[in-house]
Order: C-alpha cells, then structure tokens, then sequence
C-alpha cells in the first residue's frame, strides 16, 4: 500500500469513541488521555477541555462530540468524546459512524443506566469492538466488582475483562489506552480507489467559514485539491486540510482511516451536509457512503423574535446552527399573537432548552419559544387526513379519530422504587411492557407511553419520585388512537393562537383551569372588565374575569342631589361599553413568556 507524504499508516491507526450514560465521567477520563499522551501541557489543562462552549462548561454537561488525535506508543488514537444525554443520541451515532470501537463508561457507584444501554446496542449495531470501563473507581461509594458482574453479564464477557480506571485520579487510563492500541481493529480502506470520506460534523467559522470534520475511508485528499460533495455536487477548493489534536494542525493530505478537517471557504451553509460523501473532482468515486439516517423529531415548539424586525436575524441564526447541530429541523410559521417566526423540531426538551439558549447566547437574540408539542395525524370523517405540528392547524369539523405518537420507554432503577414509577407512568397513559432484574437491586422496567405525556416534567417528577436514583430512556414505537381535544384560551371573546394546546379529553379541565388563572395574573387591567375563557369548540370549560380599573368620577361631586351622581355613573358606564367594543385586549410580551415557558424555566428566570 501506498502511503504519501504527510499521512499515517493505517495500521497505526485506531478509532474510537467514548460512549456512557450522562455524568459518568467521560470528559474527565478525555481529559487524562490529553494529559497523558501530551497532546496538551500541563500549564493549559483545564476540566473538560473538550467541552468548548460555555454553556457545556456551565451546565457541566456535553452537547457536542469532540474529536481529538492523541500519539500513543507509536500509533495514532482519533478519540471522540461523546454526550451522554438521550437528547443529544443523534450526535453519539454519528460518532460511531467514525470509529471501529467504543469505550463503554460506567460509574462504579451507580452502575449500568438506561442511556448506557441505549448507547451500547448504538455500538452493537454499528459492530464495534466494545471495551467495557468501570470509571470513578476512587469514589468511597464505589463497588467494581459487584458493577463488573452486571456490565459482564450484558456483554457476555468475564468480570475481569472489564477494566477499572479513575478519571479524576488518573489510576488504569495508561492499561486502557494500551488495551485500545491492542484490541480495537485498524481501520480498513483502499488507499489506491478513489478518495471517500463521509462527513460526520461541521461549525461555522466567522472568519473562515465552514469547517467541516471527515473520516477518510478510501483513497486520499490533499491541499489545493479540488473536491466534490456527492449529495449536493457542489464542488470546492481546499484551502486548509489537516488533523485536530486538539486545536487544528494543518497538514498535506489526510489517508485511509484518518480523522481531520477541511476548510473551503465556503460560506453558504446548505453546502455542506452532515452524512455526506467527499471525493476529488479529478477522480471522482462512483457510489457515496452510507450516511446516517436523518433524524426524526420527537418535540416542536415556536421560535419567535420578541422584536419582529430580528427575523432575518433568526433565520440566519439557525442556518448557522443547523450547521453545528444536524438534528435540528426548523420551517417558517407565523401568528396571530407572536408574528413572524419558526416551527422548530427538537428531539427533546433539553434539546429545545439548548437550541433556544444558544441561539440567545450566540447570536444575540431575544427569543419567546410557545410550548413544546409532539405531531398528531387526525382522520376527519370524510377520510382526509390532516398532520398536526402546531395546535392552530387542528381542524374544526367532525373528526372520526386522532393518532398521537407512542415510545417505548426503557427505565432502570433501585429496586425499592418500582411502586413510585410504575404508579407515575400509569398517571400518563402508560401500558406496561415488562420488567427484568439486572442484579438483585436493580430492575428494567419497560413502558409504551405517548410522547405528549412525557415531553413535560415527566423526567423530572421520575427524579424526584426516586430521588435522583432512576434513569430513562425513549424510542419512537408507532402511534395510538386517543382521545384528544383542542383547548382554546379566548380573551374577551377572541381566540388566542399562541396559547391553544392539544391534551387529552381527561386533562383538559385542568389544563383550561390552571392557563386562566395565569393569565389573570399576567394580563395588566383594563379600562373595562376583561373575560379569560378555556374553551373546547363552542363550550366553555373555566372562566376567569379580570377587572376593570374604576376612575372614581364621583371624587369632584361632593354633597347635592343624589340624582346628579347617578348622571355621571350612567355616563362612565356608557363609556365603558363604548370602549369595550372598540378596545382590544394588549397582552404583553412578558404575558407571553411567563404562560408559555414551564414551570420550571419559569422558576429559574425568577431566581436569575
């Protein structure tokens, strides 16, 4: 095989990913692999080092996967450290697309979670070389090898086949690092066939543009090449190639099984997709690679600008972003109430929480996102089918039945918790499917619910109830018949767009009690009383009255007769009405944030 100037050895490569359930240290254990191998001095080290947006830093969370090239004893390790959360799954396949094995992370006091799963059946499908870690094994709660047992039991390997290592401390990393060098395979690619690399993440850089990160597979591209993406057929010159280790080093060209970057100096976004195939123009591959699947979004929820005039604004924003997150899916909408904006789908909550405070944070924009909801499909009695994003586009008319979307939810907790769950997932519809016992103190248990019961604070009522001990995890299963209902909030009369909800026929009294109460104290007084209605169609389910403000016009009318006074009143009142039918209800933007976010983002705004 031929090797040019500038490129690895494929054989010295290898690539691999860090997969685990959210807070079990795979940032810190990235972080000891950068010290150890050197890749980054001492005086520069800080905690998460590869967590490189503040938001990461400050939430101590990862929400993007990092690649980095390490040197170690003389072979080259691509490692990309991945997020743990379910929200962010989407990134971690993408990262297995890059990679011929995972380390799978465990917190040696906690044990195996529900994302753990989810991500390790990720590795198995993708068919990595697996290597099973206990991580954190310095804490005084730890217990390795009742955790080693377990994780052996999963994978079907000893207990002594799965190492121990201290992130923080630094014990075993040197052990995992010479067993990766050891046991995951070097990538396998035809150096002489025409170049194939497969695109797995992209920024946007100001100044330089679109940065784009790759995987080569076959052949092999150089600087000042002319290269060609498969999907769109836009065709590019190489300005910069090079590796990440862990800020970008250029070099001359990037071979089989390599990891790295190009930069075109394009600008336009839409250029360059995620799951892409680059190759030459000179020599162009006749197939693409197979990318990833697109993914579906779970949540959608309304962006819009608070000030209308910051529209082009947003879209550019999420042009831009959309670049950094591939998951994310956005339309054109517009409202009665909030005018110009986006429908936007998320994967989930904490996606949508991300989105929306990167963009305010990034960008600079001040956003008001309607509550999320999930897609319904309603089949009116004549046989159209209508698809439901967005409470407004509910139809009217006689409807013969709605589809609402179902997932299979995988929830893994102590033993003495069970009664707690299983009575909170049958509170949302919940059906169960099974329940297995991991160890003696840790079950599965299995659920179908629909996605619009838990896409509120399902996961924080399951935290609470189990006092932070359970772990859950979702995937789409199909849809369900339901019976479900459009609750309109009404203002003097008048429909209001931005705050209408579809919820289930058993919880929309609640759901029209508890809006109108809001807004009573949201909605500044009037010069006339102001009705607050919840309504399903034509009936009315609460009511609220927010009252008018009195100007005392008796004030100036001091002693006389009393049929004087009764004038004046008469004559108020008559205005009133007169006002009433030309004024219309004002509902401040703040009115709008406060009903719209949930409880919980509402709660932080008022500690902030």
């Amino acid at each position: 095989m031929r090797i040019h100037p500038g490129q690895t050895d494929p054989a010295l490569i290898r690539n691999f990913c860090i997969i685990a359930h959210i807070d079990h240290g795979k940032s810190t254990l990235a972080d000891r692999m950068l010290q150890l191998t050197g890749v980054v001095e001492g005086r520069q080290m800080r905690a998460q080092y590869l967590d490189r947006m503040d938001i990461e830093r400050e939430r101590g969370i990862t929400i993007k996967s990092q690649a980095v090239r390490l040197p170690w004893d003389g072979h080259v390790l691509n490692m990309i450290d991945t997020p743990g959360h379910v929200d962010f799954t989407y990134e971690v396949s993408r990262s297995l697309e890059a990679c011929e094995g995972a380390v799978l992370l465990v917190d040696a006091a906690q044990g195996i979670e529900a994302q753990t799963l989810a991500n390790l059946y990720l590795a198995m499908s993708a068919d990595l070389h697996i290597i099973p870690v206990l991580n954190k094994i310095d804490l005084p709660a730890a217990q390795p090898d009742k955790y080693a047992e377990e994780i052996a039991g999963l994978i079907g390997c000893a207990p002594s086949d799965v190492l121990r290592v201290s992130g923080k401390t630094g014990v075993g990393v040197k052990e995992l690092l010479d067993h990766v060098v050891q046991n995951v395979p070097a990538p396998v690619g035809d150096a002489d066939a025409p170049a194939r690399a497969l695109i797995f993440d992209s920024v946007y850089d100001t100044y330089r543009g679109v940065v784009t990160y790759v995987r080569v597979v076959d052949g092999h591209l150089s600087k000042r090449e002319r290269t060609i993406m498969m999907s769109t057929g836009a065709t590019h010159e190489t300005l910069e190639i090079g590796v990440i280790s862990p800020d970008p080093v250029p070099s001359v060209s990037l071979g089989v099984g390599e990891v790295g970057y190009l930069i075109t100096g394009v600008k336009d976004v839409r250029q360059a997709r995620v799951g892409d195939t680059v190759t030459s123009v000179v020599k162009p591959a006749l197939t693409a690679l197979g990318g990833y699947d697109h993914p579906r979004p779970m949540v959608y929820s309304g962006l819009y600008p608070i000030d209308g005039d910051d529209y082009p604004e947003l879209r550019e924003a999420l042009d831009k972003l959309r670049l950094n997150d591939a998951a994310l899916a956005y339309e054109p909408e517009t409202s009665a109430a909030l005018g110009f904006g986006f429908r936007c789908g998320f994967l989930g909550l904490l996606h949508m929480e991300i989105v929306r405070e990167r963009l305010e944070r990034e960008f600079n924009l001040s956003l008001i996102s309607t509550a999320p909801n999930v897609i319904y499909r309603v089949v009116m009695e004549d046989g159209k089918e209508i698809v439901v994003t967005n409470p407004s586009e509910f139809p009217s008319g006689k409807i013969a039945e709605i589809h609402e979307p179902m997932v299979k939810a995988t929830l893994l907790s102590p033993s003495d918790h069970i009664g707690a769950i299983m009575e909170l997932c049958q509170g949302r519809r919940g059906a169960l499917l099974g329940m297995d016992y991991l160890s003696e103190d840790r079950v599965e248990i299995r659920y179908t619910l629909p996605l619009g019961e838990i896409i509120f604070d399902f996961f924080d009522q399951l935290k609470s109830r189990t006092r932070g001990y359970a772990s859950l995890d979702y995937d789409p299963s199909g849809e369900q018949d339901a019976d479900l209902v459009k609750v309109d909030i009404l203002l003097q009369g008048e429909a209001v767009d931005a705050f209408s909800a579809i919820v289930h026929r058993e919880k929309a009294y609640a759901y029209g009690v508890e809006m109108a109460k809001k807004l009573k104290e949201l909605i500044p007084r009037q010069q006339f009383e102001v009705p607050i209605q919840a309504a399903i169609g034509a009936r009315v389910i609460a009511r609220e009255n927010i009252r008018a403000i009195r100007k005392d016009v008796l004030a100036k009318c001091y002693g006389g007769d009393i049929s004087r006074k009764r004038k004046l009143l008469e004559k108020q009142k008559e205005g009133k009405k007169r006002m009433k039918m030309v004024g219309r209800v004002e509902v401040p933007q703040e009115a709008f944030v406060a009903a719209l976010s949930t409880e919980a983002s509402a709660a932080e705004k008022a500690k902030k």
